[in-house]
């Protein structure tokens, strides 16, 4: 198929989960997926189609993506296994549209937290285009696999290497991401911060989980300007994290912060429970680089005020990355070219 057909297959996939037309449509899907994942709030699942429709269905961007990474149609398709992750709604998404894109057939492993929601958008594809059928399969075995991309857990991930170590493989683990503030934010800036920290419930490996902070730095302003967020506390699996964990942080007595529905604890590791973030001092700008270094392995992206750190997204970005923002920094398209 040309690379021209293609890019207009997604691409219409992409209006269609924006036209408001098909707002209800979207709200059934969502109610489906809620069922199967009490997570996949409403809310969730249209942040989640609305920003894989922006960033990476969108008609230019897709034509710009299969410039910049050299993409030509392929004339021996491999067969690329799929594993897909479930932790956020369409996680998996980019996976399948690279494997799609440089022209291979993408055998999908569909996790059981997001089975229901990629079903719908599958489906939707064959609507628009029914020769795609013959490039992407939804499978319960990978034995066909020519090669592998596959995602989660640093547990699973030990399994995937040993079963996936004879063939071609992309295996993720696990990862996280954090946030670097020098006490000159505004508010704005930390409200939006708060949007990296609660979207999907902190469950994404783009969601921040830990928080550099200068020596001296308090939580006061922090505090007051993600407050618009009190209401995650109305869904009972959050706030039954967010009970356990305070008890267990009162039962050892450990210090922490608490605004009722955020736990905030001094801690060197990355990984946070659900409703706790972890924070941690910084002496330097050096002595900040070099806790940033010290864990460069296991972050997914950085945010900062305005991109000031290097590398990193705006507050507020985390969870909206683009065709080009490529998992653990591994580049799939380059990695199913040379399959």
């Amino acid at each position: 198929m040309q690379l021209k057909d293609l890019i207009l297959t997604f691409s219409q996939l992409g209006d269609f989960i924006l036209d408001e037309n098909n707002a209800e449509l979207i709200k059934q899907w969502s109610y489906a997926t809620r069922n199967e994942n009490a997570w996949f709030t409403e809310d969730n699942v249209k942040l989640a189609l609305n920003n894989t429709a922006k960033y990476y269905l969108n008609k230019e961007q897709l034509e710009n993506f299969v410039v910049a990474n050299h993409i030509e149609t392929n004339i021996s398709p491999k067969k690329v296994g799929i594993v897909m992750a479930g932790n956020i709604p369409v996680v998996g998404f980019h996976d399948l549209l690279c494997v799609v894109l440089s022209g291979n057939i993408a055998m999908v492993k569909l996790s059981s937290s997001d089975s229901i929601l990629m079903r719908f958008l599958i489906h939707k594809i064959f609507e628009i285009n029914p020769e795609l059928k013959e490039l992407i399969r939804v499978v319960d075995k990978l034995n066909a696999a020519e090669a592998m991309i596959a995602t989660g857990s640093d547990n699973t991930a030990k399994h995937f290497e040993y079963y996936f170590s004879k063939i071609p493989h992309i295996i993720r683990k696990n990862r996280t991401s954090v946030a670097i503030l020098t006490g000159a934010e505004s508010r704005t800036h930390l409200a939006n911060l708060g949007n990296d920290i609660f979207q999907y419930f902190g469950l994404g490996c783009r969601n921040v989980s830990k928080m550099f902070v200068p020596k001296g730095y308090t939580f006061d302003k922090f505090y007051e300007s993600i407050e618009y967020w009190s209401t995650i506390s109305i869904h009972h699996k959050y706030n039954n994290n967010y009970d356990y964990n305070k008890s267990v942080l009162l039962v050892n007595k450990t210090p922490h912060f608490d605004n009722g529905f955020l736990l905030l604890k001094e801690d060197t590791a990355l990984v946070s429970a659900i409703s706790v973030c972890h924070f941690e001092y910084y002496e330097s700008e050096n002595h900040l680089k070099e806790l940033i270094s010290n864990h460069q392995e296991k972050i997914q992206c950085i945010v900062s005020k305005e991109r000031t750190f290097k590398n990193s997204f705006d507050f507020g970005e985390a969870q909206s990355p683009h065709l080009n923002d490529f998992a653990d920094g591994v580049n799939t398209i380059e990695f199913l070219k040379n399959i």
